[in-house]
C-alpha cells in the first residue's frame, strides 16, 4: 500500500466564500476532504453540503461515459458510446447547423455550476465566439447587484469584508449570512464582541436575523421607500456629511428633494417599519461609525432591482462612512479579481454576437419568429429546467424534437434527461482551475488530487477536443485570436497568462508562488477605502446621486391589484436548507431536511384564512402552473408572504415540476439583469385529495 498524499484544492461552488481545502489521497483514491486550517476565512471549517463532497465524487449514479439518447425526450433513456463517437456526432451536428442557419442557431448555456475561471468557461466562451454562436447574458443572480452599485460608483467596488470587523454598525440587508456566507460569520461576532451593532434588513425572519441585535421585517420590494425614508430623516436632523457630499459626489439635490417629499408615515406604511424605528436607524447608521451594510443579491430579484441596489449604494455615499476603513458597502468582491487579473479581451474584430438574457430561455427556445430559429443547445455548469423562470415553457422548449442539445454534466438532472447527447465532467478535485472569490481577496490554485473517474473530463478539454474536430479558428469569424491563443494552450498555460498580469493587486502572485502556497491574498492594501484611496471610476469621479422613487413592480400587491384579488400571497423562493443551498445538491437524499419534500412556509394568519393546517398537502398556484407541497407554518415571515425553497429537482413534485414553474419571468427593457423571481404571485388552497 503507498503512503497517503495531501493535495490541495478550492470548493468551486456558487458561494461567496470559495473554501480552501485539503484532500488526502490513498493508493489513488480521496478518502478525507477537510477545510484547510491556515486559510484566512476557512478556518479548517467546510459547509454541511460540502462535508460530503467526497460522496459526490463516488457517488454511483454519478455520469462517467458518453451517452447518446435512445428514447424520447424526457425519458431520460441513453446508451453508452466512445468519446471519439461522441465528439465525431456533436462536431458533425454543429457543422451542418452553421451551414444551414449559421453560428447564430447555436446556443450556449452556462452558469456558476463551477466558479473555477477555467472550467467555468475561458475555453468554453472562445468555443463559442469562433463558432459564431448566439450570446447567453448570465444574468440569472449578481448581474443586477453589480449594475444597481455600478450606477453610483462606476465599477461596483467595495469594502474588504474582513474589514467588517472594524465596523461599530453593520447593516446585513437582504443577505442570509450564517447560512449562505457562512465563513463571514466570525467576522460579524468579532465586530459584536467589540461593541458593534448589527441589524438585519429582510422581509423574513431568517436564522441570520435571528442571531443579531435588531430586525427589521421590511415588505417586500420597498427598500427604496426605506433608503429615501432613511435619508429625509438624516437630512432633516443634520446627519449628512455636508463636506463630503460637497467634494466627493453628483445630484445630492435630485436626491435630497426626492427624500424631502417623502413623508415618513407613508414610508413607514410602504416598508412596514414604523417611523420611531426608520428614525432609530437612520441615527445609528449617521452617527455610530464605522457603519457598513453589507448586501449581496437577495433585493435583486425584482423588476426594479437595480434601483434597490442603487438606493442602498447610495447611503454611504451621503453620510460619507467610505472615509472610515471598515465604513463603506461590503458586496461581491469579484470585481476585484476581474481587475487584476488578466482575463481575454474582446477581437477588435469581432463580429457581434446575438445575446439573449438566460431568463428567457423558455421564450428563446419556443419563438416561432425568431430567425435563425436556436437548433442547437450546448449546456454545461447548469440545470436549466430548474434554475430557469417559465418553466412550463423551458421545458416545452426544450422538447422539441427539432432541437439537437448536448449537456456536459455529472449527473442525471433534469435537463439531462431531454440531452440527445450527454458528456461526462470532472468534479473539482479531478481537474486544475484558479479559484477566485465573491466573499474575499484570496487568489486560490485547485490542484487535481485524483485522476478522472471513468471517462469524465474536464469541461475545457470537453470544448478543446470539439473545437478541433470541428476545424475552428482560435479566434471569432475565422480569425486567430488576439492574444495568441490557440485550441493546445492547455489549463496550466491560461492559468500562467491570467496571472500575467502588471495590476498592483497581483504583485507577487505567480504560478510558482500559488502551486507552493495554495492561496494568496491580492495585493490590495491592507484597510483599503474604494472612493477614498482611490476616486470612483465614473465620468467625473465622484459618487453619482440621482433622484429615487419607490415604484412597486408588477406583480406585487400595490402594482396590480386586481391580480392580486386572484393572487394575493406574495411568493419568496430562498435558499432555504444548510445542505443544499442551489440545485447541485438537492436531488441527494443525504442532502435534503427532514421529509425529502419540498414544504411551503406560510404564516398562520393566512393558513387560517383557507382552512389550512401543517397535516395538509396544498397547491400553490398561479396562471402560470402550481406546485403540490407540504406546508409549514411559521411567523418568520409576515402575513401575505409565502415561501417556497429554491433549487428542488422536478421529481420532488407530483406535478415533476419546481418553483420556477411559478416565477415571474419578467427581465428589465433592456434585457438587463435579473427575472423578478421574487414578484411572484400566488394563492394557496388544499389538494383535493385533503
Amino acid at each position: 500500500m503507498g503512503e497517503s498524499i495531501l493535495v490541495r484544492g478550492s470548493c468551486h461552488h456558487d458561494c461567496p466564500d470559495t473554501c480552501v481545502w485539503d484532500v488526502t489521497v490513498d493508493d489513488g483514491r480521496a478518502v478525507r476532504l477537510r477545510g484547510n486550517r491556515d486559510h484566512p476565512t476557512t478556518r479548517g471549517e467546510l459547509c454541511p453540503k460540502v462535508n460530503r463532497y467526497l460522496e459526490r465524487v463516488y457517488h454511483p449514479d454519478r455520469l462517467l461515459t458518453p451517452l447518446r439518447r435512445v428514447g424520447p425526450k424526457g425519458e431520460g433513456r441513453f446508451e453508452p458510446i466512445s468519446w471519439d463517437e461522441a465528439i465525431t456526432e456533436a462536431a458533425g451536428r454543429l457543422n451542418a447547423i452553421r451551414a444551414e442557419s449559421g453560428g447564430a442557431a447555436i446556443l450556449p448555456f452556462s452558469f456558476d455550476g463551477t466558479q473555477g475561471v477555467i472550467q467555468k468557461g475561458l475555453v468554453a466562451d472562445r468555443f463559442f465566439d469562433a463558432v459564431g454562436a448566439s450570446d447567453i447574458r448570465r444574468h440569472l443572480c449578481g448581474v443586477t447587484a453589480w449594475l444597481g452599485a455600478a450606477d453610483v460608483t462606476g465599477q461596483p467596488v467595495g469594502l474588504d469584508p474582513e474589514d467588517l470587523a472594524l465596523a461599530r454598525t453593520i447593516i446585513l440587508w437582504g443577505t442570509n449570512t450564517y447560512l449562505t456566507n457562512r465563513h463571514l460569520w466570525p467576522t460579524i461576532e468579532a465586530a459584536r464582541a467589540q461593541g458593534a451593532t448589527v441589524v438585519v434588513i429582510d422581509p423574513v425572519r431568517t436564522i441570520t436575523a435571528s442571531r443579531v441585535d435588531h430586525h427589521l421585517a421590511v415588505r417586500p420590494g420597498s427598500d427604496v421607500a426605506l433608503v429615501l425614508a432613511l435619508i429625509h430623516v438624516m437630512d432633516r436632523d443634520g446627519l449628512l456629511d455636508e463636506t463630503w457630499i460637497a467634494e466627493r459626489t453628483t445630484g445630492a439635490d435630485e436626491l435630497r428633494r426626492a427624500a424631502a417629499v417623502q413623508p415618513l408615515a407613508e414610508a413607514a406604511d410602504s416598508t412596514g417599519i414604523p417611523v420611531e424605528r426608520i428614525e432609530w436607524l437612520a441615527h445609528l447608521y449617521a452617527t455610530n461609525r464605522p457603519a457598513a451594510i453589507r448586501t449581496l443579491v437577495g433585493p435583486e430579484h425584482r423588476q426594479r432591482g437595480r434601483d434597490i441596489m442603487g438606493a442602498i449604494a447610495m447611503l454611504p455615499a451621503v453620510t460619507g462612512a467610505w472615509r472610515d476603513p471598515g465604513g463603506g458597502l461590503a458586496r461581491s468582491t469579484q470585481i476585484y479579481f476581474e481587475t487584476a487579473l488578466n482575463y481575454p479581451v474582446p477581437h477588435p474584430d469581432a463580429p457581434d454576437r446575438r445575446q439573449f438574457n438566460m431568463a428567457r430561455l423558455g421564450q428563446v427556445l419556443t419563438d416561432p419568429g425568431l430567425d435563425p430559429p436556436i437548433r442547437a443547445l450546448v449546456v454545461h455548469n447548469a440545470n436549466p429546467a430548474v434554475i430557469c423562470p417559465d418553466q412550463n415553457r423551458v421545458v416545452a422548449g426544450l422538447a422539441r424534437h427539432d432541437l439537437y442539445t448536448i449537456v456536459v454534466e455529472q449527473f442525471a438532472t433534469d435537463t439531462v434527461a431531454y440531452a440527445d447527447l450527454v458528456l461526462p465532467a470532472t468534479t473539482q478535485i479531478e481537474h486544475l482551475d484558479l479559484g477566485i472569490a465573491w466573499g474575499h481577496l484570496y487568489l486560490s490554485l485547485n490542484q487535481p488530487a485524483i485522476s478522472p473517474r471513468g471517462q469524465a473530463r474536464p469541461n475545457s478539454e470537453i470544448f478543446r477536443a470539439l473545437a478541433r474536430a470541428m476545424g475552428l479558428p482560435a479566434g471569432p469569424a475565422g480569425l486567430p485570436a488576439a492574444d495568441g491563443f490557440t485550441w493546445d494552450d492547455d489549463d496550466e498555460t491560461l492559468i500562467r497568462r491570467l496571472l500575467d498580469s502588471s495590476h498592483p493587486w497581483l504583485t507577487g502572485i505567480t504560478w510558482d508562488r500559488l502551486q507552493k502556497e495554495s492561496w494568496c491574498r491580492l495585493a490590495v492594501p491592507d484597510r483599503y477605502r474604494p472612493g477614498v484611496d482611490t476616486a470612483p471610476a465614473t465620468a467625473d469621479g465622484r459618487f453619482q446621486l440621482r433622484a429615487l422613487r419607490h415604484q412597486p413592480g408588477a406583480e406585487t400587491p400595490d402594482g396590480s391589484p386586481e391580480l392580486a384579488a386572484r393572487y394575493p400571497l406574495v411568493l419568496l423562493t430562498p435558499k432555504h436548507h444548510l445542505r443544499f443551498h442551489n440545485a447541485s445538491y438537492s436531488d441527494f437524499p443525504e442532502h435534503q431536511p427532514s421529509g425529502n419534500a419540498p414544504r411551503l412556509l406560510l404564516h398562520p394568519v393566512d393558513a387560517a384564512a383557507r382552512g389550512l393546517t401543517i397535516a395538509d398537502q396544498v397547491v400553490v398556484f398561479n396562471d402560470r402552473g402550481s406546485l403540490t407541497v407540504g406546508l409549514e407554518l411559521s411567523d418568520d415571515l409576515q402575513p401575505g408572504v409565502a415561501a417556497l425553497p429554491f433549487g428542488w429537482w422536478h421529481r420532488a413534485t407530483p406535478e415533476g415540476r419546481s418553483v420556477n414553474v411559478l416565477t415571474n419571468p419578467a427581465v428589465p427593457d433592456d434585457d438587463l439583469g435579473s427575472a423578478a423571481f421574487h414578484e411572484t404571485l400566488v394563492d394557496v388552497r388544499r389538494t383535493a385529495a385533503g
